[in-house]
């Protein structure tokens, strides 16, 4: 246990919470200020930002260009503000972390924290961070139990089970072993074990707090259901993949209250988690979020957009300002009875690799994975999938709702895509035990291939 990082993440736990009662005007005001410092602690340290804002490091912040990790990553050593790091350095340790084992809470050389990215959306992440921005990192995360209504303290440990990865360069390993102390007993398990296993460690367990995958908790919360699993935690976290109101609403069924669903990223850590009304708030003295359009224009709240631009107010090692990241997210406006005036993110629909592009009667088509949650939340009983092949579509479900079959599911999901205008594309289902899942463990709804032409 790191004493002195476990010591910031408390003390900006106490200086944040008086952030809550922040106005609009004041939120504002703190981002405009926080924004300068950022940039000035990019243009002074950062080859790359000084080239990339040529011309602009006056401009207003939508006037920037936007940063894609593949661009970031080719030019890393050039991006970060601290000469003596090298991305090389950097991987090199994190395969040694997955090949030699070691503790991921440990910082490398004593300095630096790092995690990464599956790379399954594209070119593989990497992000580094000093102990002060650790701790913001680490500070992020735990906001979530505070704004949910979760505490903890020397005489109310806080006993978190978290389902997702055993991967140690995965974020949660990183801040797991962070954490990992009196105050927050941790259990980690593995997403893709038996679920027997997994049953009987929770049981002996009894977490205060449940985190995991939505795809992770969907099946547990059947075997809330069925009896077999037996806990009573204080509230459920979804993190990392789309919670559907199907699902959310199984989970409710399984332990008595809605679950929280957590917005967070890798290059950012927290973006936004909800309240005890479950009205998730965006963390806006933290980041600042865009989503925009197509040209990439930021859109008005209520529209969602095609993508969306992140800056961190608090990155300084490895600036991200307007940094891309491919969800799809919809903010609304403030206002909240918990009395927060943080803005509040309406819906998180995914990602834009989840679209599926099919062949139309007019040419190729974008099919929203809406279309599939419409049909496949009721018959999946364990979760569901759509792998798009060459050959047209695999439908996975993990267990089928009695009542259900697979043909009539087949000729669902067919008549559905017709009366979406999409032809020629043949549909296998097939009842799997279990979903394919990323190197992360990852179970997403959706895997596509590259847009037909």
């Amino acid at each position: 246990m790191d004493l002195r990082l476990i010591s910031r993440v408390l003390f900006l736990r106490a200086a944040w919470r008086r952030r809550d009662h922040w106005d609009a005007a004041r939120i504002t005001a703190h981002q405009e200020h926080a924004l300068q410092e950022l940039r000035q602690a990019a243009y002074a340290g950062s080859e790359f930002y000084r080239r990339h804002h040529a011309g602009l490091h006056d401009a207003p912040l939508d006037r920037l260009p936007s940063v894609a990790k593949a661009d970031l990553m080719e030019h890393f050593d050039e991006a970060v503000t601290t000469p003596d790091l090298r991305l090389a350095d950097l991987e090199h340790h994190l395969r040694s972390l997955t090949e030699q084992g070691g503790d991921p809470g440990t910082p490398w050389q004593g300095r630096w924290w790092a995690a990464a990215t599956a790379g399954t959306t594209g070119r593989r992440g990497t992000f580094v961070w000093n102990r002060s921005e650790w701790g913001t990192v680490l500070a992020s995360y735990a906001r979530a139990n505070d704004w949910a209504g979760i505490s903890a303290g020397l005489t109310k440990p806080l006993k978190m089970a978290l389902v997702s990865s055993r991967v140690p360069t995965h974020q949660s390993a990183v801040v797991g072993a962070s954490l990992r102390s009196g105050l927050v007993p941790t259990l980690r398990l593995d997403v893709t074990a038996p679920m027997e296993e997994t049953v009987a460690a929770l049981n002996r367990f009894q977490p205060r707090i449940l985190v995991g995958y939505a795809s992770a908790l969907k099946p547990l919360a059947a075997e809330q259901r069925a009896g077999r699993l037996h806990i009573s935690p204080q509230g459920v976290m979804s993190a990392s993949e789309v919670l559907s109101p199907h699902t959310a609403s199984e989970l409710e069924e399984a332990w008595g209250s809605a679950p929280f669903d957590v917005y967070a990223a890798t290059e950012t850590a927290g973006i936004a988690s909800p309240c005890t009304y479950r009205n998730r708030h965006v963390y806006e003295d933290l980041l600042i979020i865009e989503p925009v359009d197509l040209a990439g224009n930021p859109v008005p709240p209520g529209t969602t957009g095609v993508k969306l631009l992140v800056t961190v107010l608090f990155s300084r090692t490895l600036p991200l300002i307007r940094y891309e990241m491919s969800d799809t997210v919809r903010l609304g406006g403030r206002g909240c009875p918990c009395g927060r005036s943080f803005t509040l993110l309406e819906d998180i629909e995914g990602r834009i690799e989840d679209i599926l592009h099919l062949p139309g009667r007019q040419g190729p088509i974008s099919i929203h994975p809406i279309v599939f949650h419409h049909l496949l939340d009721e018959v999946g009983s364990a979760g569901w999938q759509v792998i798009q092949e060459p050959s047209g579509l695999r439908v996975h479900l993990a267990g089928l709702t009695p009542g259900a079959s697979t043909e009539g599911v087949r000729a669902a999901v067919i008549r559905a895509l017709n009366e979406a205008g999409v032809v020629a594309t043949p549909v296998d289902v097939h009842v799997v035990e279990q979903l394919e899942r990323t190197a992360l463990g990852k179970a997403p709804f959706v895997r596509g291939i590259a847009p037909l032409h």
